[in-house]
């Protein structure tokens, strides 16, 4: 790095950036942040058991017919000891998100490994007009998160070299590619794994005040479909407008030779055979699932249940079809290109998928605890009742709720990058509270997205941000963590700005959040007055 880099660095060190840097830093791991956050839970339990903090349960009734009272239990009881330890395993297995991640990245490890994530993401942009390159470059770069960490060490490089190609700023294109894997975090024309993910921590946030609730991984599709339909002008308009004026024209150096990104080379015709056999295995995968919801005997539409509950097998069958519809076509790439040779080279891939999900199988054991703790100590239900009397006293209209949950997770965001380990924690509060006024999980969920996203791309304690930076150097020796947060800070601005008016104007609107999904709920009850 230069002198005028390092300088520019210390500059920064000394602001804004560099107190959120040095904050940040002192965080734990998030596995270690959750046992932090477990032993604060701990106390607080035995400080509301205590004080005989207390509430009417919302929805249960006592043998009088009177509002069940509900009151925070200690967490140190032997009870609760004895329930700490006796369901261990199943507190672990049981939490909602493991089963959904697992499945799905069972297949998305087999098409990510065979090389079809690379190939069909350079497909996408590779003969992008220029006019048209930035859109096309941040709608495929959203529509990447499908391959997880895939689109980050794939896409974004990727981008930077055909912007070289094209005669562009490298770096600009790695700046609308990081735009749209990272600041488009949740938005997708279809939904995905991190859709289980996430729906999957908000039933088990439901489940503190309504059991037998169960997580449609589709109930947030409209709303990251418009998502990714609103952010790709909007990272179009900041790159195209703001961004590449900034950085100014190429002037040449190569960092970074084009023919060195991505997976092995492989001959066009070779290339086109091999994405040929895995849209056909697509295709197969889509077959089946029209047969089962369409087809004779219909196994995936209960026609016995009420209208409104008919399509729940069918999205309750989503997570499999991911499963299949990524590992299917990862198969028949493979063969073509050889990077499957036989059968066991498919069962290796599908385990090196799951060693890649050794640390969140660490983080899952404890983020299922302290879920599973924060529902036995009451203190949720009892934060909601209390929350919703507040909020239901302030008088604010469900969007104005709703829009200060996006600006809360991206406020949170800078500090903890994590998607899936932020609503662990606030989803047991947050999901309950909106309940019990009248508004769904799954726009609570959807809200929370928007948020989490738009500030992905301004922190460096983003896990990705350093290695952002590191494709970023390859092209520009000096290039610093300041520069790079300089040009995405215009992203996250407008992201979020963009965010905002998108979550307001559906309230308004209220158009459903997804198939099967809505806004409004008819609220659990009104708290009895105390």
């Amino acid at each position: 790095m230069s002198s005028t880099a390092q300088v520019h660095d210390r500059k920064v060190t000394s602001g804004i950036l560099g107190w959120i840097e040095r904050v940040g830093n002192r965080l734990p791991d998030p596995v270690f942040l959750f046992l932090w956050l477990i032993a604060i839970l701990v106390a607080i339990s035995v400080a509301g058991a205590l004080a005989g903090w207390s509430v009417p349960h919302p929805t249960a009734l006592d043998d009088a017919g009177r509002p069940l009272v509900v009151a925070v239990e200690s967490l140190i009881s032997a009870a609760n000891i004895r329930q700490l330890l006796t369901e261990m395993p199943h507190t672990f297995t049981g939490f909602p998100p493991l089963g959904y991640v697992l499945t799905v990245m069972l297949g998305a490890g087999v098409a990510e490994r065979s090389g079809l994530f690379a190939a069909a993401m350079r497909a996408s942009v590779a003969k992008a007009p220029r006019a048209l390159l930035t859109p096309v470059v941040a709608l495929v770069s959203m529509m990447g998160n499908h391959a997880a960490d895939a689109a980050f060490v794939v896409m974004i490089p990727l981008a930077g070299v055909i912007y070289h190609a094209a005669g562009r700023h490298p770096l600009v294109g790695i700046a609308a590619s990081f735009a749209g894997v990272s600041g488009g975090f949740s938005a997708n024309l279809l939904p995905g794994q991190l859709d289980a993910l996430l729906l999957g921590i908000t039933e088990a946030a439901v489940h503190t005040v309504q059991a037998g609730w169960t997580a449609n991984i589709a109930g947030n599709w409209y709303v990251i479909a418009a998502m990714a339909i609103v952010y790709t002008p909007v990272i179009w308009f900041v790159t195209d407008r703001i961004v590449e004026p900034r950085m100014g024209v190429w002037q040449g150096g190569a960092g970074l030779s084009d023919n060195r990104e991505g997976t092995e080379e492989l001959s066009p015709a070779i290339q086109r055979k091999a994405m040929i056999h895995a849209g056909l295995g697509a295709l197969a995968v889509i077959g089946a699932w029209t047969l089962f919801t369409f087809g004779p005997g219909t196994p995936l539409i209960d026609e016995t249940a009420a209208p409104e509950a008919r399509m729940t097998p069918f999205f309750r069958s989503l997570l499999p079809f991911f499963l299949f519809i990524f590992l299917i076509p990862g198969w028949a790439y493979g063969r073509v290109t050889g990077s499957i040779r036989d059968h066991r080279d498919l069962v290796k891939m599908m385990t090196g998928a799951m060693e890649d999900m050794a640390y969140y199988l660490v983080l899952a054991f404890v983020a299922a605890h302290f879920v599973a703790m924060f529902a036995w100590s009451n203190l949720g239900l009892v934060m909601a009742v209390e929350g919703a009397d507040q909020l239901r006293a302030s008088g604010l209209p469900a969007w104005a709720m709703l829009a200060a949950i996006v600006i809360f997770a991206g406020v949170l965001n800078l500090f903890i990058g994590s998607a899936s380990a932020k609503w662990a924690v606030v989803a047991p509060v947050l999901v309950p509270m909106l309940m019990l006024l009248g508004i769904s999980p799954e726009m609570t969920t959807a809200a929370y997205r928007v948020g989490d996203s738009a500030t992905n791309i301004l922190t460096p304690l983003m896990v990705y941000f350093p290695l952002v930076l590191i494709f970023c150097r390859r092209w520009v020796a000096d290039y610093g963590i300041g520069s790079l947060t300089a040009t995405m800070v215009p992203y996250g601005v407008g992201i979020m700005a963009a965010g905002l008016l998108l979550i307001v104007g559906w309230v308004v609107l209220e158009v459903p959040p997804g198939p099967g999904a809505a806004i409004f709920i008819e609220p659990l009850s009104s708290p009895a007055p105390r």
